[in-house]
């Protein structure tokens, strides 16, 4: 893995600090971890397992993704139901959530886990508008009912090629359909721009293409860590990403 600071703008709170290291007690304790689109929370499991064992106290949402607003409310729930500040994260689509909501003021510092960190009027559905050229294209059936899904074959190509096969397979079968509402909603106040940020780049993603992350983290001046993985880097390496979640609570408090 290696570390990589972007900072296109001042940003003191965003210092590139070794992930694994040895760390001293959690300078904040609460982390609320916000999962993205055609998944639910169960897939932080690894992750919570190890920010449990070294001492936070973790929060996971259950985004109905229905709508962004609907997803912005149990967040915003989530963080009022904390004891003090907040580190909130957020993968994939749980970006856009995160980016909505973390201007609470319990929240000291956003972590992106391979997500979108929209500007204000962006949208999944704006920012995945015009890819790259050469970009995979995401699986994506037309929409049903308002709902859209990935194409269950190519589930695990595109989604989760790092997680074990079963695994994998048990992921595309259990989809959570994603709401078009919450696709095409819009960012009003992005919260990245008062605080500090923190995101972890997946280099093989066949969903968020690696230039796009990157050009995301850079806007944001988010400290970026890169690593080989794929969309579901918070399911095959849980380690990686509690590190980077850990570096943001001590590096906020500094």
């Amino acid at each position: 893995m290696s570390c990589r600071t972007r900072r296109p703008r001042p940003n003191p709170s965003a210092a590139c600090r070794g992930a694994g290291g040895a760390h001293a007690a959690p300078a904040i304790k609460n982390v609320v971890l916000v999962h993205g689109g055609f998944v639910d929370g169960s897939g932080w499991e690894g992750v919570y397992n190890v920010l449990s064992k070294d001492g936070y106290k973790v929060t996971v949402v259950q985004n109905p993704t229905t709508s962004l607003a609907d997803d912005v409310a149990a967040t915003r729930r989530a963080i009022a139901a904390q004891d003090g500040p907040v580190i909130l994260v957020g993968h994939s689509y749980g970006g856009v959530v995160i980016t909505e909501s973390g201007n609470d003021p319990k929240v000291k510092g956003l972590v992106y886990i391979a997500a979108f960190a929209p500007d204000k009027g962006e949208s999944v559905g704006s920012l995945i508008a015009n890819p790259p050229p050469g970009a995979a294209t995401p699986p994506i059936l037309p929409p049903q009912d308002g709902y859209l899904l990935l194409d269950r074959e190519k589930f695990a190509a595109s989604f989760a090629a790092d997680v074990k096969p079963a695994q994998a397979a048990f992921m595309a079968s259990s989809q959570v359909p994603w709401g078009v509402a919450a696709l095409n909603g819009q960012v009003t106040a992005p919260a990245w721009k008062a605080r500090p940020s923190w995101y972890l780049v997946t280099a093989d993603d066949r969903m968020i293409p690696a230039p796009a992350q990157r050009q995301m983290a850079g806007r944001a001046g988010a400290t970026a860590v890169e690593t080989a993985g794929s969309r579901a880097i918070y399911v095959s390496n849980p380690q990686v990403v509690a590190r980077l979640i850990e570096q943001a609570a001590q590096g906020v408090a500094k």
